[in-house]
């Protein structure tokens, strides 16, 4: 690829990564904050110092949430695209709409599932202050794992595809993968702050919610840059071919000139 092609990809994706945005927008509003109002409500009931709040909910809610998620996908977008300029043509014989949606399905599954079913996403009032910091490092952590685990098993499907075919490959390489994925599960601590009275089915609307926003997420942005990807290859396979068949062209009559001096 040129550098006017990995440019408009770029700018495609990072369109697609905003347009992606506003859709698990809508989501995270219409299913996410009842859950943390509900779950700021418990809070409050419970809590014996209220604290002044420095931005008021009803920012949070709009402005506050808009702005994150937008900012989070046009960056997501960005970054995918580039991914994809890697990975179209050596992700095996796929499209460019079908890289597009694999890989959008794989960066869903090895940047937010896995580390999620480890360390899942909590609403207000659940976790100790005093622990945020070693939660987030956790969470991290787990997500560079898994990244990492992921490419692992990507080059070792495509090193054992010659000796074992395609399918038989992808499934030792899942294999190893969800073994791998199950020690890192094992052996990195577990973290438990739920309150004792929090309303269990609460934790799981919240939970099951924030699962619903990245998932709309990552697949609209895998449809839609999917379509805006294949548009820009068309037209470059286009361009190539219709400069070799100039080229053939141009070659074709200048032999007929010779020719005919001769």
């Amino acid at each position: 690829m040129n550098s006017v092609t990995v440019r408009s990809l770029l700018v495609r994706g990072m369109a697609a990564g905003l347009a992606a945005g506003l859709l698990a927008l809508l989501v995270a509003y219409l299913l996410g904050e009842p859950q943390v109002d509900a779950a700021i409500a418990f809070e409050d009931a419970h809590a014996h110092e209220h604290e002044a709040e420095v931005v008021s909910r009803t920012v949070q809610s709009t402005a506050g949430l808009a702005t994150g998620v937008l900012v989070y996908g046009v960056a997501l977008g960005g970054i995918a695209a580039l991914a994809y300029c890697f990975a179209l043509g050596r992700a095996g014989r796929f499209g460019p709409r079908a890289t597009a949606l694999l890989l959008s399905g794989a960066a869903f599954a090895a940047v937010y599932l896995v580390p999620f079913l480890k360390y899942p996403a909590n609403p207000p009032s659940v976790g100790d202050p005093d622990s945020i910091g070693k939660r987030t490092a956790l969470y991290f952590l787990m997500i560079a794992l898994s990244v990492l685990l992921t490419v692992a098993a990507v080059i070792l499907g495509k090193r054992l595809a010659p000796r074992l075919g395609t399918w038989y490959a992808t499934v030792a390489a899942l294999a190893a993968f969800a073994v791998a994925v199950g020690l890192a599960y094992a052996f990195l601590p577990a973290v438990n702050e739920l309150p004792a009275d929090f309303p269990a089915l609460l934790l799981w609307k919240f939970r099951v919610s924030a699962l619903a926003v990245q998932l709309v997420l990552w697949a609209a942005f895998g449809l839609l840059f999917g379509e805006l990807a294949e548009r820009v290859v068309r037209a470059r396979r286009g361009a190539a071919v219709g400069g070799a068949d100039g080229a053939r062209g141009e070659g074709g009559s200048g032999g007929g000139v010779v020719s005919s001096v001769r």
